[in-house]
């Protein structure tokens, strides 16, 4: 029980990247916030627990690349251009995504009835991204690229022997942070101080949602599996989408909302399928 809700506190902590975006980060730029979640993240836990990388370089370099220097300014220029519960309902797309992703990686056929699911849940999407909803595209194709990196990244996780989790987080977000000083120099020039204003901000999403978040993840990846970590991935979408109303005000279209029900309806059901089959499966094991 506690390896699920451990995992569950990930896409709760991710959900709420949004909001911390629009309370704290509004003036920041993606890139250099991107910077200041990873890099103090990573020094933190590299003084918590020192030591060599866990991975070879090569492996390592390719896992920080989509986990983390991709997919961190990705996911805030997402988180800048789009209302926190679309961004969030668009990032929980990640067990569809991990489902063709497997399927064209490892060739491993989904079922029907899970392949009906996914096109529900991509019906959903397309609902969200209407043309009347006069959603920012680049901000919509920010937040699925970045999803289907963390996808592609959770099977090299899942394949790869790994035995420090908590180190692995550690160089994954320090290398990474390394790596994206110098493109957010490029892209966005010398960072702005920290006002005290965004300091809470900062601290929220470089401390919780990077360092605990992603030992918490790389950690669940291995005790429960990408499908059940990719299923509770649905509990992002709930956290944005009510951390925006409350906190924010953010205010959907109702083709948006019926966008958002279908998306998680898809992901609920598709977990509760997966759920039965994992039991069928024991029965059977259990009877020789």
């Amino acid at each position: 029980m506690i390896n699920y809700l451990l995992a569950a506190t990930v896409p709760i902590l991710w959900g709420s990247t949004y909001a911390a975006v629009s309370l704290f980060l509004h003036d920041m730029s993606p890139f250099w916030v991107a910077v200041w979640r990873a890099l103090p993240a990573g020094l933190l836990l590299m003084l918590l627990k020192p030591g060599k990388p866990p991975l070879p370089f090569g492996k390592l370099t390719l896992l920080t690349t989509f986990n983390i220097v991709a997919f961190f300014p990705l996911l805030f220029i997402a988180a800048y251009r789009l209302p926190g519960s679309v961004a969030g309902t668009l990032g929980a797309t990640l067990p569809l995504q991990l489902m063709f992703m497997q399927w064209l990686v490892e060739g491993k056929k989904p079922e029907l009835k899970m392949l009906s699911l996914a096109l529900l849940g991509l019906s959903g999407v397309v609902l969200i991204l209407n043309p009347t909803a006069d959603i920012d595209p680049v901000g919509a194709a920010a937040a699925l690229v970045a999803t289907a990196l963390v996808a592609r990244a959770t099977l090299w996780l899942k394949n790869w022997p790994v035995t420090d989790i908590f180190r692995l987080t550690a160089w994954q977000l320090t290398l990474g942070g390394l790596m994206l000083a110098p493109i957010a120099f490029l892209v966005e020039g010398a960072p702005k101080p920290i006002t005290l204003d965004a300091l809470p901000g900062i601290v929220w999403v470089s401390v919780l949602n990077s360092a605990f978040a992603y030992w918490a993840f790389s950690r669940s990846i291995k005790r429960i599996g990408p499908d059940a970590m990719a299923m509770i991935s649905m509990l992002n979408p709930v956290a944005a989408v009510t951390l925006g109303i409350l906190l924010v005000g953010e205010s959907l279209g109702p083709l948006q909302w019926i966008g958002i029900g279908l998306v998680l309806l898809s992901l609920l059901l598709m977990g509760r399928s997966k759920r039965r089959l994992a039991k069928i499966a024991a029965q059977k094991a259990s009877l020789g």
